[in-house]
């Protein structure tokens, strides 16, 4: 894989635990930038696709066994 150097504008606080939580996992921080962005890039490629799966599923629709037909009316199922 080809790798591109990018420079990074982050908050001196933030840098600073993002080192030691990278000093913690024996990983440099480069490393540690790198496997938290391919992450969040599987998280949102992962919804997309289940999203798309979900809505083609609702377009095409259920067959609930009705054939097209309601049986009772609205108040017959609410009586109490």
């Amino acid at each position: 894989m080809e790798r591109q150097n990018v420079t990074l504008s982050i908050d001196k606080s933030l840098l600073k635990k993002a080192k030691m939580i990278a000093v913690s996992e024996d990983k440099s921080l480069s490393e540690l930038l790198r496997e938290s962005l391919e992450s969040r890039i599987r998280e949102a490629t992962g919804y997309k696709k289940a999203q798309a799966r979900q809505l083609r599923a609702l377009k095409k629709g259920y067959n609930l066994g009705t054939k097209g037909k309601i049986a009772v009316s609205r108040e017959e199922i609410h009586e109490r």
